[in-house]
């Protein structure tokens, strides 16, 4: 029965739960990244995006002030409550819940269990309940505020903070419309330059056409890094190096391999007879191109549009190579990683955030050219 027209296969729950897995390691991480992106910085080193409607459990520190220090006996005790601090009360609100643990040194924050008493060095000790009081005893005199560390629950916190963060920066504007001023020539330029070249290989008959798609395949492999620094050494010696004139030839140069053999291989596959008979009819190769070639080649083009334009918002390496570092010529590929997240980049939460507001503009123009994306995918695919 399943050769049957109008059956579904025996496969095809397979093909269903394949698509659903896929799907779902697509989106799982992207949903990880938008909670992340809601998260500050130590509830997300504290526990998993999944963990974030929970309470977290993360250690603080805060000074204990040595001037409050009062002798009893052969003791100077120092008597207070860790909620009292400033900076630890706002991470908790109106209710403190309980100390879960303590310690006295940055190695061992959590070693003790509250209402212990804690030996420390220099025969000090120290001892914190579960409603954050404490008490610090030492033999001599304070010659500096000590240190006190414990573990509490902080309750669930999602805020736009990250995104204040992100979207205030200084010249974030900038970097935008800069994105903007390269991503779109560098879409355009190489789409034009590469229909113009695809309809000569498909249709055109001249010497060196199988050489020319030769070469245009053997381009496809070159690594991108390896033309970095030729490239840049050649746009310094033409005097367009490190502008938007070089970024927009670097991209084109980078993005025509690509666009001249998807398109090339989707013009071979229209149909002769149109085109034989406008040639017939007396049109030039320049108006078969123009006015059959181009409009049936729409889906195609659109298509790698969008995968020009979506690689070039998202690069970070050509932009770093091609483009000054001052302010006023980075994107925000390079706001980002420069200015935002620093060298190491540990800031989560910012990084999330400033994943999400970098993506904006090219789910827009994803979202509103799929079709033509699934159309110029699919094209050729059944004759």
């Amino acid at each position: 029965m399943d050769n049957i027209a109008g059956t579904k296969t025996s496969l095809s729950w397979v093909m269903n739960i394949t698509v659903v897995v896929l799907v779902l390691l697509w989106l799982i991480p992207t949903i990880g990244l938008l909670v992340s992106s809601f998260r500050d910085r130590d509830q997300i080193s504290a526990s998993g995006w999944w963990l974030s409607p929970f309470p977290v459990e993360q250690n603080f520190s805060i000074r204990a002030s040595g001037d409050d220090a009062v002798p009893q006996g052969d003791l100077f005790v120092i008597e207070g409550n860790v909620y009292e601090d400033e900076d630890i009360a706002s991470a908790f609100g109106s209710e403190t819940p309980p100390v879960a643990a303590f310690g006295g040194t940055r190695a061992a924050p959590t070693a003790f269990a509250p209402g212990e008493v804690a030996e420390l060095s220099r025969d000090r000790t120290l001892s914190v309940l579960e409603d954050g009081s404490y008490t610090f005893t030492s033999p001599a005199e304070f010659s500096r505020d000590p240190r006190i560390y414990f573990a509490s629950e902080t309750p669930p916190e999602f805020s736009l903070g990250n995104y204040e963060t992100v979207l205030t920066s200084d010249n974030m504007d900038v970097a935008f419309i800069n994105t903007l001023t390269v991503t779109i020539p560098a879409t355009v330029i190489p789409i034009l330059i590469a229909a113009f070249a695809a309809y000569a290989l498909a249709w055109m008959d001249f010497p060196g056409r199988g050489l020319l798609i030769a070469a245009v395949v053997g381009l496809l492999v070159v690594p991108l890094q390896l033309a970095l620094v030729p490239l840049l050494n050649l746009h310094n010696q033409v005097g367009i190096g490190q502008s938007f004139v070089g970024i927009w030839l670097a991209h084109t140069g980078f993005g025509l391999p690509l666009a001249i053999y998807l398109l090339r291989n989707y013009m071979v596959g229209l149909p002769r007879d149109i085109i034989e008979s406008a040639k017939v009819d007396g049109a030039t190769d320049f108006q078969v191109f123009v006015k059959i070639v181009l409009p049936l080649s729409f889906p195609a083009l659109a298509s790698f549009a969008i995968f020009q334009f979506l690689w070039t918002w998202n690069d970070l390496l050509v932009a770093k190579v091609f483009l000054p570092s001052d302010d006023a010529s980075k994107v925000m590929t390079v706001k980002i990683a420069d200015d935002l997240l620093g060298s190491r980049g540990g800031d989560w939460g910012i990084l999330a955030t400033a994943a999400f507001v970098s993506i904006a503009v090219p789910l827009v123009v994803f979202f509103t050219m799929q079709r033509y994306l699934v159309r110029g995918l699919l094209a050729g695919s059944v004759k």
